[in-house]
């Protein structure tokens, strides 16, 4: 037993136990590193190779399904909007239709009164004004008119 005591701890025992754990550590890594290498097999590549290509496939239709989809909302849209104004271009022809309401129209618009009324015109004071300074131009000879006229379009837009 002393010589297996001794053996234990002699210098060549103890280098051949270190380089048989250091052996078995390097192996244990190798075999990690096969591990995680033999993950991807050429199944899983295949496989991948195989979804790249439908996501290209498919990208190209979807895009033009989507962008259909919102053409066709957007024609709903303008067909609700053009319905809306059939039914109010409906509704408005409807009210010329009665009497009432034309001669209603056409007195406010045209200020016709009946026989026996009496019309009065209400003149906005800044309208007035405006038209005494056109009157001024009545004023001088035509020639002058036409003249300023040719003036006012040469000048840019940003003068007047």
């Amino acid at each position: 037993m002393a010589v297996k005591d001794r053996d234990r701890f002699s210098t060549a025992t103890r280098l051949r136990l270190l380089g048989e754990q250091t052996a078995e550590r390097v192996y244990r890594s190798q075999t990690k590193r096969q591990a995680r290498r033999s993950r991807l097999t050429g199944r899983a590549a295949l496989l991948a190779l195989v979804l790249c290509s439908l996501v290209v496939a498919l990208a190209y239709p979807i895009r033009q399904y989507v962008s259909q989809r919102a053409e066709i909302a957007d024609q709903r849209t303008e067909q609700a909007e053009r319905r809306e104004n059939v039914e109010r271009l409906k509704d408005e022809k409807a009210r010329w239709r009665d009497d009432a309401y034309a001669e209603q129209r056409i007195r406010d618009r045209l200020h016709y009164v009946m026989p026996g009324e009496t019309g009065y015109t209400v003149i906005d004071p800044e309208a007035a004004k405006q038209q005494r300074t056109d009157q001024g131009a009545a004023a001088r000879p035509w020639y002058s008119n036409v003249w300023e006229g040719v003036d006012k379009a040469d000048r840019p837009a940003d003068d007047d």
